[in-house]
């Protein structure tokens, strides 16, 4: 997904939290299933056991701005940038078809950062913290697999993965996560359910994404493309728990879900992409229906 050139995405409220440049260890420590996502997605590897925890020190650091992103063209050329300007366009879209809501806080995180659900870093992966109502990246995450591993990581994958977070902030701000506590691993579980409906949220947003607009009438993003729509779709296939399992060596275990199988996560973004957040209810159909 491309922004337009001449969009102001100067007004976001991106935060830069951190101490610097992350870099790679011995083994893993939090590796998740969106970090999974992104390596699998491009290189259909296993990342596991090489991505390891960051070194040389860190900790939270001091909150500033995310500079020298004002406009679309700087949202292209940057992934921090990209995400903060993402974060006006989801904002927006979801101030609109939500009463009640209200915008999330999008820590970029440099290195690592502390936070009331651990620590954030590239090695973590994305991720949204309730009780602070925060979503987490580190886009040196991103960085890391282009590098070092040989994958693409582009702007689409980027921005699925920010929508799919910001899904869960619609779930905790409107009561499904209370309503829908953890209740354990399994094809049926709660968890699997509210991963579920974060990726059609996610994909309700893509379909819309060319549609918000800055203060001066321009669209923000040009309408996804076919090709785009489909990577997005890949994305969302590549994350399902048996196709982790699979690349892990190990058999496939429906028992220990917490993210559903890849069909259903394809199924579920298609829902949402085709049909609205409207359509996204993943908790009122039965397990053989998910």
């Amino acid at each position: 997904m491309t922004f337009n050139d001449n969009a102001n995405v100067g007004g976001n409220t991106a935060k830069r939290r951190g101490a610097g440049v992350a870099v790679a260890g011995g083994g893993v420590a939090g590796l998740g299933a969106l970090a999974v996502l992104l390596f699998s997605l491009f290189t259909g590897t296993d990342i596991s056991g090489i991505v390891g925890p960051l070194t040389g020190g860190g900790g939270s650091g001091q909150e500033s701005e995310v500079s020298n992103c004002e406009t679309g063209a700087d949202a292209n050329a940057r992934d921090d940038c990209r995400l903060a300007a993402a974060s006006l366009n989801l904002d927006q879209y979801w101030s609109q078809n939500l009463e009640g809501y209200r915008q999330p806080q999008l820590i970029i995180v440099d290195q690592q950062t502390s936070s009331a659900c651990g620590t954030a870093s590239n090695a973590t992966g994305p991720f949204y913290c309730p009780p602070e109502e925060t979503v987490y990246i580190d886009p040196t995450f991103f960085a890391l697999l282009r590098e070092q591993f040989d994958a693409t990581a582009g702007p689409l994958a980027q921005l699925y993965v920010l929508a799919h977070e910001y899904g869960h902030h619609v779930q905790n701000i409107s009561g499904i996560m209370q309503d829908h506590p953890d209740n354990g691993t399994g094809p049926d579980s709660n968890g699997v359910r509210t991963e579920l409906q974060a990726d059609c949220l996610a994909g309700a947003w893509i379909a819309h994404a060319g549609e918000q607009k800055d203060q001066n009438g321009v669209p923000f993003l040009q309408k996804p493309t076919a090709a785009q729509v489909r990577d997005a779709i890949n994305a969302a296939q590549a994350v399902g728990d048996d196709h982790i399992q699979k690349e892990s060596g190990g058999s496939v275990n429906p028992e220990t879900w917490t993210h559903g199988s890849s069909e259903q996560r394809e199924r579920w973004f298609e829902t949402g992409f085709g049909s609205g957040y409207q359509a996204c209810d993943t908790f009122s159909v039965s397990g053989n229906e998910l």
